[in-house]
């Protein structure tokens, strides 16, 4: 099974929202789909899933164009695409029989996932009475409900607090291991980082950045030094010239050029009879490569 997206083009008007975009899934797991806000995202997924027609290029599963015929598929999009004023049970199973389930295997799967996400209670609720947190669990039980191969979840923990975000989090490892084949797009960079394994960049609708998400940070080298946050530490890292990159409530983080300056710079606060106790050498974060990508291209 794969997934193959190759040279795909989708424009309104002037504007060329998806320019030229190829991209493939061999392997079951997580595909990063990332950039800022109007990067092309979303217009991406719409295209690959022929909800919106492209101009030109293919988005194919196992060689043939992807349709509800070709495809168990499903797609959590950003925006709710819920009925409010109806049942949360019952507008689940029927969105189950629009996918050709029958009513009573629907309905089973839906109360399987209502149990599983914690949200069992609100089953005869209209959707409007739920929490926004609650709202996108629905939704999410409505992608997954007929047990799809591909899905596609646009900023999946948008809006979550941490407690829902958990429960998301547990799912989407389940679903990683059933083999499902998994495109997350999202602009939260640790998300990203957490889940996927190959990942591609857009800005303005172009790829900036695209490959295996280790063999990118590998490349960059341990650029980063973490160190425990005290004063004398930050006044010896100014003296010797490291520049700050970030000053959290109990560590401080520094760019360095290499390991050797990371010792250097520890034997200088041995030296003086600091002793820290967190000293980390490590690979620059996504965000700060997608910072510098992106920030390229304006």
């Amino acid at each position: 099974m794969s997934l193959s997206v190759k040279n795909l083009v989708k424009s309104f008007g002037d504007n060329i929202a998806v320019n030229n975009l190829s991209f493939s899934m061999e392997t079951p797991g997580v595909f990063g789909l990332i950039g800022t806000n109007g990067a092309g995202k979303t217009t991406t997924i719409r295209t690959v899933l022929g909800i919106m027609s492209s101009d030109s290029g293919t988005a194919e599963w196992n060689g043939k164009k992807i349709s509800r015929e070709t495809l168990s598929f499903g797609y959590m999009p950003e925006e709710r695409g819920i009925y409010m004023k109806t049942k949360v049970l019952e507008q689940l199973v029927y969105f189950g029989m629009l996918r050709g389930m029958n009513k009573t295997d629907a309905k089973n799967s839906t109360v399987g996932y209502m149990e599983r996400l914690g949200v069992i209670e609100y089953k005869d609720m209209p959707a409007e009475k739920l929490s926004k947190g609650n709202q996108q669990k629905i939704q999410l039980i409505s992608t997954l409900i007929h047990n799809p191969v591909l899905i596609f979840l646009d900023e999946p923990f948008s809006g979550l607090d941490p407690l829902n975000a958990i429960v998301l989090s547990g799912l989407i490892e389940e679903l990683i291991s059933e083999k499902r084949f998994i495109v997350m797009s999202s602009h939260q960079m640790n998300t990203v980082e957490e889940y996927c394994r190959d990942i591609i960049i857009l800005h303005k609708g172009r790829t900036v950045l695209q490959g295996n998400l280790k063999q990118i940070k590998a490349g960059y080298g341990h650029t980063n030094l973490v160190v425990s946050r005290r004063d004398e530490i930050l006044s010896a890292a100014e003296q010797t010239g490291l520049a700050l990159i970030a000053k959290r409530a109990d560590e401080l983080e520094f760019k360095i050029n290499g390991t050797v300056m990371a010792n250097s710079f520890l034997k200088k606060l041995v030296d003086s009879d600091i002793f820290p106790a967190k000293f980390i050498i490590k690979e620059p974060s996504l965000n700060e490569i997608f910072i510098e990508k992106v920030g390229e291209q304006v």
